[in-house]
């Protein structure tokens, strides 16, 4: 049962500050166990094989630059009362148009790489049973029927479970492995080793940073937060969400120093790089680990695809329905809240673009994705995390936001830093496309 704002006497809403408690940590979960998928993990052990630990700073600063997002977007949120779609179109159409096609597109190429990404693993369990385009339409049919049939309450306690599942094996193998405590804490200096600019930035920028954070206000109002009395939660709820996500990250790059790094063993790019470290995995600790590995990698790749089916979901249906208001010449919507959410989440729009994340992309499991499709992904995904900070920027300094609720020092601080270093990575992602 989602946690509602109580009213005064009067029927005025409630905006006394809540107390903070565990019992309310979930949306942070949530957007945490979908922005760590299984490509982020191998970049990150790629980082570690490389360079062992002299990158650990790196992902230190990468966690406290999401938090940084997250509190941004999920501030906006309940400040205004106004979800993040509805303040983007407050700047004009270009934010319209831009998300009109990069949810699209992205969409579209995303839910084979989910469906491909969640298979991969099954088939390394189950090396005799059906192949990967087959286990791939499988998750993707169970990931749409879960989603359609539940709403947030349930698929918060899923993804709770799905992201412990994740932690505790990633820690566990971190802790077999045996890490040098030492060079962990020297990693924790500065230093950029020759070569490691661009590992370095993917450590900050890269590991849970896409589309989803953006979904965290939206899973904030689905938890029935909607006023500004709830920040101190939401923020309480944030930090130990990307905490958890600086857990996953240095753990991996234990993995990848101690692991990889002495033996000079290569990992494949892409997800397929998790199911090389499987077979590292049981050479150095037998069949068990290995295969309790895969079980972390399955949870992994698919919390990110219920995560997106979800999430993206509602920000679609969210969308649809600001361009029908402003069909309409309505300017005033309603609060966002639990009840708007479960509203949106059985709607056509919400279902309609469960049916685009799922059915379309099957076909690209059979086909190489065309060279158009692969350079419009690449160059609308690269620009949605510049696009998230420097839009956030904006609205958290302007008077679309109440007073007491603008940016200071610290978040101008944070957004303009996370801004800068997403654009560096745009840059250095459309240069990598294969034009």
């Amino acid at each position: 049962m989602a946690e509602t704002s109580d009213t005064t006497e009067t029927g005025e809403l409630d905006s006394r500050p809540r107390r903070s408690s565990w019992k309310y940590i979930g949306p942070g979960i949530v957007v945490a166990a979908t922005g760590v998928g299984a490509g982020d993990l191998v970049a990150t052990l790629i980082a570690g094989s490389k360079f062992g630990y002299t990158l650990m700073w790196a992902a230190v600063i990468g966690c406290l630059v999401k938090i940084s997002l997250a509190e941004a977007v999920g501030r906006w949120h309940l400040a205004t009362g106004r979800t993040l779609f509805d303040g983007w179109r407050t700047l004009g159409g270009w934010t319209t148009g831009y998300f009109a096609v990069y949810v699209v597109v992205w969409g579209f190429v995303y839910g084979a790489t989910a469906m491909s990404s969640s298979a991969l693993p099954i088939v390394a369990l189950f090396p005799d049973g059906p192949g990967l385009k087959t286990w791939a339409i499988v998750t993707g049919l169970v990931g749409l029927v879960f989603v359609w049939f539940n709403q947030y309450a349930v698929f918060e306690k899923v993804m709770t479970v799905l992201i412990g599942v994740m932690f505790v094996v990633v820690v566990y193998v971190a802790i077999r492995v045996v890490p040098d405590v030492g060079a962990s804490f020297a990693g924790l200096l500065p230093v950029l080793p020759d070569g490691s600019l661009i590992y370095t930035l993917g450590l900050i920028g890269g590991v849970g940073g896409t589309i989803t954070m953006a979904a965290y206000g939206y899973w904030v109002n689905a938890k029935g937060w909607s006023d500004s009395s709830w920040m101190k939660v939401m923020r309480i709820d944030n930090r130990v969400a990307y905490l958890t996500t600086g857990i996953f990250v240095v753990a991996m790059l234990i993995v990848g120093a101690e692991l990889l790094h002495a033996s000079q063993i290569a990992l494949t790019k892409g997800d397929r790089g998790l199911i090389d470290l499987g077979t590292v995995l049981e050479d150095r600790f037998g069949a068990g680990t290995a295969k309790l590995f895969l079980v972390g990698f399955f949870a992994t790749s698919f919390s990110s695809l219920i995560g997106v089916w979800h999430g993206v979901s509602l920000m679609f249906a969210d969308f649809v329905e600001r361009i029908r208001a402003a069909g309409r010449g309505v300017r005033d919507v309603e609060r966002a809240g639990s009840d708007t959410v479960g509203r949106q989440e059985r709607s056509v729009p919400f279902r309609a673009y469960l049916l685009w994340l799922t059915f379309p992309p099957m076909t690209l499991l059979w086909l190489d994705e065309p060279f158009g499709l692969v350079i419009g992904y690449g160059v609308l995904g690269a620009f949605f995390m510049p696009f998230l900070a420097l839009t956030l920027l904006w609205l958290l300094n302007s008077s679309r936001t109440p007073r007491e609720w603008r940016n200071g020092w610290l978040s101008n601080g944070m957004l303009g830093a996370a801004g800068l270093l997403f654009v560096v990575l745009c840059v250095q992602q459309v240069r990598e496309l294969p034009w």
